[in-house]
């Protein structure tokens, strides 16, 4: 029994669209994420041979495994599959095509019995056998919806029915030119309509009071604007009183909940993300120290193609004592510091270029 095991395919549906027709960078780390998800959710000691693009050949040798243990771990896979795509979907910030488009993503998986063995090429193991060949032709087949499960009868005869009332099994037959390879398939798009919703992130002050408030008018189209204020990486060259930022996390992907260190004139601070609306015409960000005593709030308005209003809000948690304290030694350096700052931006925007 050494060279019989269970091939075990998950497959990224509509990752070709995808990447084909989106910004190619941001559609990059979106699969990236959830390969990782899928393969942090083995949990019946699959082994893998390779990641193909789109798909995990995954494998286990040893005798014909218990048909529940199967199922249930391609459920999981499914389900935390489909969890990542829908918490992406709420707190991304992005609206490109990549981005928006990602919740459509859907993922099937191909489960099949036989004989294969392996080889070393470094660090990978690849497999070799006509049963590797069978499982990835049973990839491409005339199954409408691309959110299954197929197994082939060389995983058993046992009733599948058993395995779940909710599951409805359907019998097929796959030609090729070595013959014909029969199996059955059921579609999974319940699991994914059974999951809850995302959690709210609990991010913001609930207890604040705005104490500066900042207007100004730039020439700027509204996303350049949004692009000049918020990158990270840029802010440090127009917001005098920060040296740099790092530690960014998700940094190709800001999503609410990133976090950032903002290194300071003085010190330093762990800041989240943590609101973001958007419109054509008005979108909103703020973020939030991690210990919620401060939070910067910043509004971008259109008022033409080419001309944007941005209003900043700093707020403060409601406490005497920190109020009083800011009122008296720190008001009026952050006032003339802020507005030294929106001056700079004026002549920082004229470099920005919008990500395409």
């Amino acid at each position: 029994m050494n060279n019989k095991g269970l091939i075990f395919i998950p497959d990224i549906s509509g990752f070709t669209r995808f990447v084909n027709e989106v910004e190619i960078d941001h559609s990059r780390h979106i699969i990236q994420e959830l390969l990782e998800v899928i393969i942090n959710s083995n949990q019946i000691g699959l082994e893998i041979s390779e990641i193909e693009g789109d798909a995990i050949l995954f494998y286990k040798y040893g005798e014909m495994p218990d048909l529940k243990e199967v199922y249930t771990q391609v459920e999981k896979m499914f389900r935390e599959f489909h969890k990542q795509l829908l918490s992406y979907d709420h707190r991304r910030l992005c609206q490109c095509k990549a981005c928006t488009g990602a919740v459509e993503l859907t993922l099937k998986v191909i489960t099949h019995y036989g004989e294969f063995t392996g080889y070393n090429v470094k660090s990978f193991n690849k497999l070799i056998g006509k049963d590797i060949i069978i499982a990835h032709q049973l990839l491409k087949n005339d199954i409408e919806q691309h959110e299954y499960w197929l197994v082939t009868d060389s995983l058993g005869n046992s009733p599948l029915k058993d395995l779940s009332e909710k599951l409805s099994w359907n019998k097929s037959v796959k030609q090729t030119e070595t013959g014909n390879i029969p199996f059955q398939y059921t579609q999974l798009t319940h699991l994914k309509n059974e999951l809850p919703p995302d959690p709210v992130l609990d991010l913001e002050i609930k207890n604040k009071t705005k104490v500066l408030s900042f207007y100004r008018e730039y020439d700027s189209e509204i996303i350049a604007l949004l692009h000049g204020v918020v990158d990270f990486h840029t802010r440090k060259l127009w917001n005098i009183g920060i040296k740099d930022i790092d530690q960014v996390t998700h940094d190709v992907l800001p999503r609410l909940g990133t976090s950032h260190r903002c290194i300071l004139d003085k010190g330093h601070q762990i800041v989240y993300t943590s609101s973001y609306s958007f419109t054509p015409e008005k979108i909103e960000y703020g973020e939030t120290d991690s210990k919620k005593t401060n939070s910067i709030h910043f509004t971008f308005e259109k008022i033409t193609d080419t001309r944007t209003a941005l209003t900043i809000d700093l707020y403060l948690k409601k406490n005497p004592l920190m109020l009083g304290l800011f009122n008296l030694f720190a008001k009026k350096k952050m006032e003339k510091m802020f507005q030294q700052s929106l001056l700079k931006l004026e002549d920082f925007m004229k470099e920005v270029k919008v990500p395409a």
